[in-house]
């Protein structure tokens, strides 16, 4: 089939006796039906990318719908996901549990067809992408999976991983920065088994894409070390050829141009933003299935070839899993051992004794908690063999690489360490695609004041319950003279605002040790590990209540009495000092100041505010008792987030103002965060609740 463009002039075609043709067309029209029951959605790349598509789906893509997690399946992303109705019409066709009614949902309350493709949800999903950029990066994490469980499990004549990770990507997708940093180190590592169809229509929602967009992309990904290959994208034929090539290029990815017309066939809407992300117009999609010899009148017409053969393709799939499977058992009779192994690492389960080494730190030696949060990876990295950590070049101070750990290059798939280079939101995306393909469980770190850089990952990771531990070193104004622009004091507020993230904290380094358990149980979000630089003193007492988020650290050691004359018992303070990391410690002086102006404060220590509120009610009234009203929280960082623990009674101490450049101890005592201001504090708010008892 040669590249056909279609214009207001273009006279009516008669239905196509291509069968790719039919099935595209197809797809092209359940495509327009969708977005115009919904009244919204975007029509035009679905129908642009239709021809590729069914290429890709019908002659190359592995897959089996009747079971979607089948481990050795090719991985599809579509990138592009605002061109969700493309892959919902791919979906159906091809037999997955997703039934037409469905489509006609699109966009509705509590359909399996959101405006963009959720993982989790619907079958045949690999990854929630909308935001563009996120869905090729994450891709470069799942090849980058497949590559290194590969070198671990394959064996001769076991080839039990081997597949593709393919992309649909748009040029929304290579505008934003986060392709350019992940595409870069598929490049570099030669991800050979990653291959990208570029839906090349020159169109974005402002116009033409030459209003803000020159670069020869072609050019770029050669520059990156990539495979490349142009086509007219609706010519079968030749996206077939291109697909062949890029399966016989092993040592450097592949990209695809697909030169393709938005909104393909439609008179008055094709190569015009107007076709971008918004319905045709029931005229309009009645003029497109008179060109293509659909019945203008039906709606989510499927001709009953066009069902049958797609789901043939689809079917075929179910064969390829049962060689593979009968592949597995003679590799479970073989290697019984690495079998078992792997089917470990694809359910996510922890290995038996993965924490018997788990380390335990002395008491009578301050210790950074980034030390203590590299000491547990030392301890944990030799049990727990498909732990995948890195770094965005910051690795002896983010204390990410484990001893004896080899880096992963593009000549070693078989390191564990990865180095990200300067490349906070790739990295960030990447660990999410290792998280998605399974069999992995990635962590990676950089400073917190650079979470920045990656938070649309990181809410990525919390959107699609994946269980990716962030490590964020530097965590406050204790890393010193970098001052400012390196002093993280908005960030940890900004990220306890993002649903299912656990920002946990540590106090110290035993702490940090709780913290990295319940990141690495967590089976369903990410986690947050915010740590220190500077050294903070270890101290004694039992952890266990980390796990809950917060606990009573110190109670007050004696009875004594209120100003009212009311006798106070050990467990019922006149003060509650709240606090977090290391500001913990200056709370633990604050209660000494306190206790010897006669004042009793109980000291908790709040590692992780999303745990703490999953607690019951009477666990949390045990830590923090309604009735105890002074109550100041501290934490180097903004006070916004405290009311909600300190009451309107209470007081937050923090720092609602950017740090500055000096030695850390001068920053804490001249920016107010002291134990006396603290103490301070409870004193005026303790004798207020006092005179109010006394009335």
């Amino acid at each position: 089939m040669t590249d056909t463009t279609l214009s207001p002039t273009t006279p009516a075609l008669a239905a196509s006796s291509d069968p790719l043709r039919r099935a595209a067309d197809a797809v092209r029209v359940l495509a327009m039906d969708g977005v115009q029951k919904a009244n919204s959605g975007h029509p035009g790349m679905p129908m642009g990318m239709a021809d590729a598509a069914v290429v890709l789906w019908t002659r190359f893509l592995k897959h089996n719908p009747a079971d979607p997690h089948w481990p050795d399946r090719d991985r599809f992303v579509l990138s592009a996901g605002h061109g969700s109705m493309l892959l919902y019409s791919l979906l159906h066709l091809t037999g997955y549990d997703l039934p037409l009614a469905e489509l006609k949902r699109f966009r509705q309350w509590g359909s399996k067809t959101p405006g963009h493709p959720e993982h989790g949800l619907t079958p045949g999903v690999e990854t929630t992408s909308g935001p563009l950029g996120q869905g090729i990066a994450n891709a470069v994490g799942m090849a980058l999976a497949e590559r290194w469980l590969a070198g671990r499990f394959n064996r001769s004549g076991f080839d039990v991983v081997n597949h593709y990770t393919y992309v649909i990507a748009s040029d929304g997708d290579l505008m934003e920065g986060v392709s350019h940093e992940a595409c870069s180190l598929a490049g570099h590592l030669g991800l050979g088994k990653l291959i990208v169809l570029y839906d090349d229509n020159g169109i974005s929602i402002d116009g033409p894409t030459a209003l803000s967009f020159s670069e020869d992309v072609l050019a770029r990904f050669q520059a990156y070390g990539w495979h490349t290959r142009r086509v007219a994208g609706h010519d079968h034929a030749a996206v077939e050829a291109a697909l062949c090539a890029a399966q016989t290029e092993t040592a450097r990815p592949s990209f695809i141009a697909c030169k393709t017309h938005i909104g393909f066939g439609s008179p008055n809407r094709q190569d015009s933003n107007k076709a971008h992300g918004e319905p045709l117009g029931a005229d309009e999609v009645r003029l497109v299935k008179e060109r293509f010899g659909w019945p203008p009148e039906a709606e989510f017409h499927i001709p009953d070839e066009v069902r049958a053969a797609m789901r043939q393709s689809g079917a075929e799939g179910t064969d390829r899993q049962r060689g593979w499977n009968i592949l597995f058992a003679r590799y479970d009779e073989a290697y019984p051992d690495l079998a078992a192994d792997f089917r470990r690492a694809m359910s996510g389960e922890l290995p038996s004794g993965w924490d018997a080494a788990w380390p335990t730190f002395p008491a009578d030696k301050p210790l950074a908690t980034r030390a203590a949060s590299g000491a547990v990876l030392d301890a944990i990295a030799p049990r727990l063999p498909t732990l995948i950590s890195g770094s965005a070049d910051l690795t002896p101070s983010n204390n990410t690489r484990p001893k004896n750990e080899k880096p992963l290059t593009c000549d070693n798939f078989t390191g564990r360490y990865i180095h990200f280079g300067v490349r906070e939101h790739g990295m960030g995306s990447i660990l999410n695609g290792l998280a998605l393909h399974g069999g992995l469980r990635p962590c990676g770190g950089t400073f917190l004041v650079f979470a920045d850089y990656m938070r649309p990952a990181i809410r990525m990771a919390a959107i699609m319950n994946l269980p990716v531990v962030f490590i964020f070193t530097h965590d406050s104004i204790g890393l010193g003279e970098d001052g400012p622009t390196h002093q993280p004091v908005e960030h940890l507020t900004s990220l306890r605002a993002i649903p299912n993230l656990f920002v946990f904290r540590p106090a110290d380094a035993a702490e940090t040790a709780a913290g990295w358990r319940v990141a690495l149980e967590r089976r369903h979000g990410p986690t947050v590990l915010a740590l220190t630089r500077q050294a903070v003193p270890v101290l004694d007492r039992d952890t266990s209540g980390a796990a809950r988020g917060a606990y009573v650290l110190a109670d007050p050691s004696t009875s004594s009495s209120t100003s009212s004359g009311r006798r106070l018992r050990a467990s019922d303070p006149q003060a509650i000092l709240i606090a977090i990391g290391s500001e913990v410690h200056i709370a633990l002086e604050a209660q000494n100041l306190l206790a010897a102006q006669g004042v009793r404060a109980r000291v908790v220590s709040m590692p992780c505010r999303e745990l703490f509120e999953a607690q019951t009610a009477d666990y949390r009234e045990s830590v923090l008792p309604a009735h105890v009203r002074a109550r100041v929280a501290v934490e180097a960082g903004v006070t916004l987030g405290w009311g909600r623990y300190v009451g309107l009674d209470g007081a937050a101490i923090g720092l609602d103002r950017f740090g500055a450049s000096a030695p850390y101890q001068v920053l804490y005592r001249e920016l107010g965060l002291t134990a006396a201001a603290v103490a301070e504090a409870a004193l005026r708010l303790s004798r207020q609740a006092d005179r109010v008892q006394s009335r």
